[in-house]
């Protein structure tokens, strides 16, 4: 099931970022998960986004723009 947010943090240099669903949970993500293949996405930027876990950790995965 497909979750929307926004992307609150993004670090190009490291490639680690952070989509803040809109519920309020906060979700960490690597440049890997942008489903554009770009590895790069603007914080502010809206989008759609599904959860996995990666890392020992629940990340968002499967980003997209909208």
């Amino acid at each position: 099931m497909a979750l929307t947010g926004t992307v609150t943090a993004f670090d190009e240099s490291s490639g680690l970022g952070t989509v803040t669903a809109d519920g309020g949970t906060d979700f960490p993500f690597h440049c890997v998960s942008i489903a554009d293949g770009s590895r790069s996405i603007e914080p502010g930027t809206r989008v759609s986004f599904e959860t996995g876990f990666r890392v020992a950790r629940t990340e968002a995965t499967s980003i997209v723009r909208l």
